[in-house]
């Protein structure tokens, strides 16, 4: 069976994964994992084509990859995999995205459904308060030029050190929340400005904090592992390294149209932008991403450390006893040195992860101690009116796409479209009519571009990611109350 959308022709391969073949500059084919309804949603913008091109990047291995919740992004398809090689390849910002570690962090408590019933309003209304939002600046800290520096350096352990966080938080994120290869020199003194006054803030567009409840466990052993019930309250955080991470980008981006107009000119489309593997260029921008990337963390930390003073506060009871653990906070904008088994051979890559969640399966060195059984977590969150799943790294992950699996449930409509088609206000009437969820936002127009309808599936997103056995359900939350920028 084939598809054709424009012209771009695929081939299916098996249920849910179909092949754009090799031909012309590609380094390698490109894969869509998807079911039908899902590509023929990923059809209507260019993703494939950006996919397509995305599979000339230099140094590009086995395939060019989307994930069922792909969409449109700059240069590279969001929902995008490329494991390239990290010897001969290159590195690309584009294939990154300018909001440097735009990932997610979930905390598990010991409060049930019912305990927050007849609090929702209060705590949607404190939370607003408490968790800076929106464009611009304002944090939970005041940071200096000291503080960002070492923030850049040291990841969530400046944070341990500073009393936001607690040596079981740097046990439960990612890389134990420092990427020991930031280089904080080779950040630009306008990124290290921007971030200043951001540290702890969720920014605008889909960012949120979210108060969720469990609904369901679809997996006993490995919902009993990640400390998760049945109608016990958890809250998710999603945001990434706000105006720093996207100057990162930028100036970057830049240099590689000066210093390797060649390499930019092979290629089919100049937002792929890239610096060939081992140039200086590309060695500043991977100690500079890793340093966004630290910088994201801790954001995400400080949302935390917000988040527990505000329950401690509502719920009038000390932070210990309401739980408020983190079970696992992921990146999904990032590129990451990883050894892979190509053809039966171990090489280093450049894993760039665009929207799309590491996932790795239970054995591996990488995941938590805690996890190691069981495999990664992964948080997947749907829209504000739908639900979220938390997933655990499958056993074919690692062949299937180098540890990789959906983000989230990946937009249908752009802002422009959403803002015609919604009405923010109306929107927040519905969801707390019709399904209780209080949302609180700085502007209607932002809770149009978020409203439910502009986005996938995430239940069928969720469902291909669990059939091809890269990302298995665990558990489905459900939305209590919600903050946005």
């Amino acid at each position: 069976m084939t598809k054709q959308f424009g012209d771009v022709t695929l081939e299916r391969v098996r249920e849910n994964v179909w092949e754009i073949p090799k031909e012309g500059g590609m380094e390698v084919p490109a894969r869509v994992l998807a079911s039908e309804a899902l590509l023929e949603q990923i059809g209507e913008d260019d993703s494939l084509q950006q996919l397509r091109n995305a599979a000339h990047l230099p140094g590009m291995t086995k395939y060019a990859l989307c994930m069922p919740d792909g969409h449109q992004g700059y240069g590279f398809p969001i929902g995008g995999v490329g494991a390239i090689d990290a010897e001969n390849g290159c590195i690309s910002p584009g294939a990154v995205g300018f909001d440097i570690n735009c990932g997610v962090r979930m905390l598990r408590t010991t409060l049930s459904y019912d305990d927050v019933r007849g609090h929702e309003e209060e705590l949607v209304n404190v939370l607003f308060d408490a968790v800076p939002s929106g464009l611009g600046g304002g944090g939970v800290v005041n940071g200096t030029r000291d503080a960002v520096e070492a923030v850049l350096e040291h990841g969530v352990e400046w944070a341990v050190e500073e009393g936001y966080a607690t040596e079981d938080d740097l046990a439960h994120c990612e890389d134990e929340g420092c990427r020991p290869d930031a280089r904080p020199e080779f950040v630009s003194k306008k990124a290290k400005d921007r971030g200043m006054n951001q540290l702890g803030s969720l920014g605008s567009g889909n960012h949120f904090l979210e108060v969720q409840r469990v609904t369901d466990i679809f997996d006993e052993e490995t919902g009993a592992a990640f400390g998760l019930a049945e109608d016990q309250i958890v809250v998710l955080i999603h945001c990434g390294s706000r105006g720093l991470g996207h100057q990162i980008c930028s100036d970057y981006v830049r240099r590689i149209e000066q210093e390797h107009g060649d390499l930019l000119d092979s290629l089919p489309d100049k937002d792929l932008a890239a610096a060939p593997a081992g140039s200086e260029l590309a060695e500043e921008y991977y100690g500079a991403m890793c340093a966004a990337v630290n910088f994201a963390w801790v954001n995400r930390q400080l949302i935390t450390h917000r988040t527990r003073e505000v329950f401690s506060d509502v719920f009038d009871a000390p932070v210990e006893e309401l739980g408020l653990e983190l079970l696992y906070d992921v990146a999904h904008n990032i590129a990451k040195r990883e050894t892979h088994d190509v053809d039966g051979e171990d090489r280093e890559l450049f894993v760039h992860r665009k929207g799309a969640t590491r996932a790795f399966p239970a054995g591996r060195e990488e995941v938590p101690a805690a996890y190691r059984d069981v495999g990664q977590p992964v948080i997947i969150p749907g829209s504000m009116g739908a639900g979220s799943y938390v997933l655990k790294g499958g056993s074919r992950s690692l062949q299937e796409t180098f540890g990789s699996t959906a983000h989230g449930a990946g937009r249908l409509m752009s802002r422009t479209q959403a803002k015609q088609e919604f009405w923010g206000d109306d929107v927040q009437d519905d969801l707390r009519e019709q399904e209780h969820i209080y949302v609180k936002a700085n502007s209607g127009a932002t809770v149009a571009e978020e409203a439910p309808g502009v986005y996938k599936d995430v239940d069928e997103v969720v469902r291909v990611s669990d059939a091809l056995d890269i990302g298995d359900k665990v558990a489905r939350t459900f939305p209590v109350c919600n903050i946005k920028g």
